[in-house]
């Protein structure tokens, strides 16, 4: 019960947080100095729970105000935090919501079972490919019996790729829009091919069986 309880008072105090002082925080990230990297952290951590911000947004500020190598330790560190803790309150806060969750994707059930046979290497393909939601990961893991070290090793190696380019694009941005704009968007055109072909070997494959 008490767990319970903690639970819904931090989803309360983060929802507060990011809806309520969603420019503010804005505000802060973009004056730079020492305060603004844990406030850019701390919002990084809220959009996992609650993306008031789409995180390529985020990031990409983050990286124009502190730089690719800074940016990238900002928005990451922001991530783990948020995405550890989306995982541990899956685990021990709302075990039953996260269940009934998961009763929308039925075809988590494929996943789990690759989870099951190979937990770092199954978090770490859908980090870096992204089939399936991040937070329904979270869920899927936090329900699961993996290992939390597993979990976030992969997820943090996961994460990277897609941290360190939004970065670099942010970083960019006021010298060369126009590449910044072709650099992410030739990552997602990676991303969805890389979706098209897993998807169509696997409709090739089940048409066969």
């Amino acid at each position: 019960m008490f767990k319970r309880i903690l639970s819904i008072s931090l989803l309360f105090i983060v929802i507060a947080i990011g809806f309520l002082q969603k420019d503010e925080l804005l505000t802060l990230i973009k004056s730079g100095g020492i305060y603004s990297i844990f406030i850019s952290m701390l919002f990084v951590a809220i959009c996992v729970f609650f993306p008031v911000i789409p995180f390529p947004v985020l990031a990409g500020v983050i990286g124009g105000v502190f730089g690719t190598t800074q940016g990238v330790i900002v928005s990451l560190t922001g991530a783990m935090a948020g995405t550890m803790g989306f995982f541990f309150l899956s685990r021990y806060g709302f075990r039953d919501y996260a269940q009934s969750k998961l009763m929308k994707y039925p075809k988590v059930q494929e996943y789990e079972d690759f989870l099951n046979r190979n937990s770092f290497v199954a978090i770490l393909t859908c980090r870096l490919i992204p089939i399936i939601p991040a937070p329904v990961i979270n869920i899927i893991c936090g329900l699961s019996n993996v290992n939390w070290l597993i979990f976030f090793t992969a997820s943090t190696i996961g994460k990277i790729p897609n941290i360190l380019i939004l970065s670099f694009a942010g970083a960019s941005f006021n010298s060369n829009k126009l590449f910044s704009f072709g650099l992410y968007g030739g990552y997602i055109l990676i991303l969805i091919l890389i979706n098209f072909v897993i998807m169509y070997r696997k409709m090739a494959k089940e048409s066969v069986d």
